[in-house]
């Protein structure tokens, strides 16, 4: 199998191994059965989104990178350490578009050359995530068109990063045995269909890694600094270069998304993040020469 040229990570909210039982996710049920696959990822504490999103998207636990509130705060500023989306650039010069549900991430959301944003939440009566996937449908349009209109990247990103909070929303409002949460379970399964079919459209599929993890479970409630426990949560890579039908074996955190992101694209990174590649998922061992960063201007388009 071909190694990636490009990344997808979805990232849920209230969703765990239960959440398949009900039925409503065959696009995510699909993935798990042909990918790879843990349901015992450990994420962060506290278990709060913003802190959350900052670990895994800069391999660091909660008490290196510092984010240890929920909201955004204006002044407090954008964190220091460095992201998955600095690594890609610095290895490789890879571009990344980040589609975030909750107006808390803007906290995270550092404006760089080779990153574009876009958001959404509550805050916005408009904002669904069927909204979210006519974002994304929008970016990839203007992006294949070779102009960019507006956008800081001129050409399809090979890193997409969806964060789809709406499961969690509906099983804290309404329960989690509720039908508005199984609606929502097939909701945001329907959006991450969509985003793979698009890839399809494109003839990019066979040349994509996704992987698919969570902020936190099914029936998880928002924990405070002092409350019980690491939680745990659903970790899936599927697609090119990924092993099909696997069980992961090794201890896996959130924070080693990033790095295993970097591996899927064949690139190294020689840092302190804390960040380690899931390196039992790969189809072919690692390559040689794989480190990028002395041969290449960061900046160089």
């Amino acid at each position: 199998m071909r190694q990636a040229e490009s990344v997808i990570l979805v990232v849920f909210e209230g969703v765990g191994q239960e959440s398949l039982k009900s039925g409503s996710m065959p696009v995510f049920s699909r993935l798990v059965k042909e990918g790879s696959v843990t349901w015992s990822a450990t994420a962060v504490k506290p278990a709060l989104r913003l802190p959350t999103m900052a670990s895994l998207l800069m391999g660091l636990p909660v008490e290196k990178h510092g984010v240890t509130w929920d909201s955004f705060d204006f002044a407090r500023g954008y964190p220091r350490p460095p992201t998955v989306f600095d690594y890609l650039d610095l290895s490789g010069g890879k571009d990344s578009a980040i589609f975030f549900m909750d107006e808390s991430l803007y906290q995270l959301a550092k404006p760089e050359p080779y990153t574009d944003y876009q958001m959404c939440g509550p805050m916005k009566p408009e904002c669904s995530t069927a909204t979210v996937v006519g974002y994304i449908r929008d970016y990839f349009r203007k992006a294949t068109s070779g102009h960019g209109y507006g956008h800081a990247i001129l050409s399809l990103p090979h890193f997409l990063v969806v964060h789809l909070p709406e499961a969690a929303r509906a099983g804290q409002a309404n329960g989690w045995n509720s039908r508005a949460y199984k609606d929502a379970l097939r909701t945001v399964d329907s959006a991450m269909g969509s985003i793979l079919e698009l890839y399809r459209e494109l003839g990019l599929i066979e040349q994509t890694a996704v992987f698919v993890t969570a902020l936190n479970g099914r029936g998880a409630a928002k924990a405070s600094a002092n409350g019980a426990g690491v939680p745990h949560v659903p970790w899936i890579a599927w697609g090119a270069g990924i092993k099909a039908g696997k069980v992961i074996q090794q201890p896996v955190s959130i924070l080693d998304t990033g790095a295993t992101v970097l591996r899927a694209l064949g690139l190294e990174t020689h840092t302190e993040w804390e960040s380690r590649a899931v390196e039992e998922i790969f189809v072919g061992p690692r390559s040689a020469g794989t480190d990028m960063s002395s041969d290449l201007d960061p900046h160089a388009r």
